[in-house]
């Protein structure tokens, strides 16, 4: 096991990028620092992007301008397996600087249609399990007065979380090179983007049922008859409320509105809408 582990790191492209790759790995733990409620982890991510980037487009300033910007879009991942999708992504902008066949917006295409379903595994494992393992080892300690206990649940969840996350930088990197270097053999790299595009709309569409959660409890006909306008909304297609608040702010998005007074509008509204009885 220790020796497929070496050979992993031994065999990233001559080692070019091993010291970037470090610093990527170091600056992921910021990734929760600069998070906000506009674009979410996008800062952090393109703030652990940098090294590599830079080493990337060294030669080519228009390059590195347009590869800071893509990676300012929104992102969002279990934080301890982040470094999966960073050495992913450093894989795909090297063969963008090398390429000039290379889609760019399969970058970003590929994040979005990644960053769900990793989620899934990493919140499953790191917030449904390790931790809850290293909070009820802890706590019986710590109710018993050991001081073994914040000591063990801190090794415990760290231990694994900083291993995983090391190994996962050089591992997302090593496949991204094989499994871009399989595609530009096969050809089929215009059907893994259109792919992509596809799931990441699909994770969107998700996001917006589960995510935003607006109903309004206005009722038509008569007290002894009512009828919930809630109900014939669901009848007609479930979330529609949810979808409409959306393709609002898309659209205001579309006309440069700025995200803080589509957030404040937003606020207004609803506690407007709560004030009214509408919402």
């Amino acid at each position: 096991m220790r020796w497929k582990m070496m050979k992993i790191f031994n065999n990233i492209e001559n080692k070019e990028m091993n010291k970037e790759l470090d610093r990527v790995f170091w600056r992921s733990f910021q990734m929760e620092f600069a998070w906000n409620y506009e674009r979410q982890m996008n800062l952090g991510y393109v703030y652990a992007m940098i090294p590599v980037l830079k080493k990337i487009y060294a030669n080519d300033k228009e390059g590195l301008k347009k590869a800071l910007k893509r990676h300012l879009e929104f992102f969002n991942m279990t934080p301890h397996i982040v470094t999966l999708m960073l050495g992913i992504s450093s894989a795909m902008e090297k063969e963008n600087s090398e390429s000039e066949n290379f889609d760019e917006n399969s970058i970003n295409n590929i994040k979005t249609a990644l960053m769900g379903p990793l989620s899934g595994i990493g919140d499953s494992f790191f917030w449904g399990t390790l931790r809850l393992l290293a909070t009820g080892i802890g706590t019986a300690l710590s109710l018993q007065g050991n001081i073994l206990g914040p000591i063990l649940f801190l090794l415990i969840f760290n231990i694994p979380h900083i291993f995983i996350r090391y190994i996962f930088t050089k591992l997302g990197y090593k496949l991204g090179i094989e499994f871009l270097n399989k595609l530009e053999k096969n050809g089929i790299m215009e059907k893994l983007t259109f792919g992509a595009s596809i799931l990441g709309l699909t994770v969107i569409g998700a996001m917006i049922a589960r995510m935003i959660e607006i109903s309004t409890p206005l009722i038509l006909g008569s007290e002894n008859n009512p009828i919930a306008i809630q109900g014939i909304l669901d009848d007609i297609m479930p979330g529609i409320l949810q979808l409409g608040i959306f393709g609002i702010v898309y659209y205001l998005l579309g006309k440069k509105v700025k995200p803080l007074t589509i957030l404040l509008g937003m606020a207004i509204v609803g506690i407007l809408g709560s004030f009214i009885g509408i919402f």
